[in-house]
C-alpha cells in the first residue's frame, strides 16, 4: 500500500518500498536511505539535506524500534508525531516514506538477531543491555529492504554509527554508511528527540554536557592526562546538575578502544541522566 499527499509518498510494507525503489533504479537513480525513530528535529532534517546533495532520490524511514529499548526505558513514552513528522519531510524534499508498524518489522515467528561483538559492551551498550543488538538487527533490516546506495546517520549516536559501519562491512552490505556532524543548538546541545523530556530548568542545565568534553577535549588535545581530564569531565556534569553520569570515556574514534596518547585521533563519549532525559553526546579531541 502507498499513499499520496504532496510529492511525498509513504510506503507502510516492504513490497510498496521496494516497488517504488526498483522503479527508480529503472530510471538509473540513485538512492539515499535515512533510517529514524521519528520526532523529527533539526538534525534529522539535516541528514535529508545531505542526501539530497548525495543521491537522487531520498528515502527516509520512521520506526520506533521496539528491539532496541529495555524493558526500564522509554519505548511506551518515547516521542511519536507521525503527521507533523510527514509534513517536515514533505516540505524538505524527501521522496519517499517508509513507516511500517511493528507486524511488518517483525512477523509472527521472527527469530533472527544481528549482533556486533566487541564494540556493544562497552559505552552506551554497558548500560543498555541488548540496546545494539536491536539497533543492528532493524538497520541491517532496513538496508536489506531499501538497498540504498548511500544510508546516513548523524554522529551523535557515534557508538552507533561505528556499529553500523562494523556489521555493514562484516556482512558485505553493499551499501556506503555516512556520518554526518552533530547539529547543536546555539548553546551547544546536541539536538535530540528526547530533549523534549527537559523542563525549562533541565533545559538551562543541559549544555553542561556538551560544554565539559569540549573542556577535555582541549585539555587532552594540550597534554593533559586522558584519565585526569575525563574524570573532570564528568565532576563538571555532575555539579552543574545532572543527577548522574554513565560514563565520560575517551576511545579511538575508529575502533572505540580506550585511547592511548591524543596523538591517535580520539573522540570523547558521554552519557548523563537529567530529569527524565538521559543525554548522549561526543566531541572529536582536535588534533595538532
Amino acid at each position: 500500500m502507498s499513499v499520496h499527499t504532496g510529492n511525498l509518498v509513504a510506503a507502510r510494507d516492504v513490497e510498496s518500498l521496494r516497488s517504488r525503489i526498483q522503479a527508480w533504479r529503472r530510471e538509473g537513480l540513485s538512492v539515499a536511505l535515512v533510517p529514524t525513530m521519528g520526532a523529527l528535529h533539526k538534525g534529522h532534517i539535516t541528514l535529508m539535506e545531505r542526501a539530497q546533495n548525495m543521491a537522487d532520490r531520498v528515502v527516509a524511514s520512521i520506526f520506533v524500534n521496539p528491539k532496541q529499548f529495555a524493558p526500564s526505558e522509554d519505548f511506551d513514552a518515547y516521542p511519536r508525531r507521525e503527521t507533523e513528522d510527514y509534513e517536515m519531510l514533505n516540505a524538505v524534499g524527501v521522496h519517499l516514506l517508509f513507516a511500517p508498524d511493528v507486524a511488518a518489522m517483525y512477523p509472527p515467528g521472527f527469530a533472527t538477531s544481528v549482533q556486533v561483538a566487541g564494540l556493544t559492551d562497552i559505552l552506551d551498550g554497558a548500560h543498555r543491555a541488548g540496546h545494539f543488538n536491536g539497533v543492528a538487527t532493524v538497520v541491517s533490516k532496513l538496508l536489506l529492504q531499501a538497498l540504498p546506495d548511500i544510508a546516513l546517520f548523524g554522529e551523535k549516536d557515534y557508538q552507533q554509527l561505528v556499529v553500523i559501519k562494523r556489521f555493514v562491512a562484516d556482512l558485505n552490505i553493499p551499501v556506503d554508511i555516512i556520518g554526518v556532524p552533530t547539529v547543536r543548538d546555539p548553546d551547544g546541545l546536541a539536538l535530540s528527540s528526547r530533549n523534549a523530556y527537559l523542563t525549562p530548568a533541565e533545559r538551562e542545565i543541559a549544555p553542561a554536557l556538551n560544554a565539559a568534553l569540549v573542556k577535555a577535549a582541549k585539555a587532552i588535545a594540550g597534554g593533559a592526562d586522558i584519565a585526569a581530564a575525563t574524570k573532570a569531565a564528568a565532576a563538571a556534569i555532575l555539579k552543574a546538575g545532572f543527577t548522574s553520569v554513565d560514563y565520560v570515556e575517551a576511545r579511538h574514534a575508529d575502533t572505540l578502544a580506550l585511547l592511548k596518547n591524543a596523538q591517535e585521533s580520539g573522540r570523547i563519549l558521554a552519557a548523563g541522566h537529567l530529569g527524565r532525559a538521559r543525554l548522549i553526546d561526543n566531541v572529536p579531541i582536535p588534533q595538532k
